[in-house]
């Protein structure tokens, strides 16, 4: 898997650039990341592993954890 980073200005029209790179081949999905609010993520993070433990997903939420552990360390 690779990334792309795009860097907006504030006031780009984030969800129009988001499905216009939808519309690319061999893009399978756009993650909107606000690093100047780290706290939105959290939020949906939090969201999401709600959801799974409600839904008895255990497997996919182990694997996304592992995911983010696997992803901060290779930063480093």
């Amino acid at each position: 898997m690779k990334y792309l980073k795009v860097i907006t200005e504030k006031n780009a029209d984030v969800e129009a650039l988001k499905n216009a790179i939808l519309q690319l081949k061999g893009v399978d999905s756009i993650e909107i990341v606000d690093e100047e609010n780290p706290e939105s993520e959290l939020k949906k993070a939090f969201a999401k592993t709600k959801e799974q433990l409600k839904k008895g997903d255990y497997e996919t939420l182990v694997n996304d954890i592992f995911d983010i552990l696997t992803k901060n360390n290779s930063k480093k």
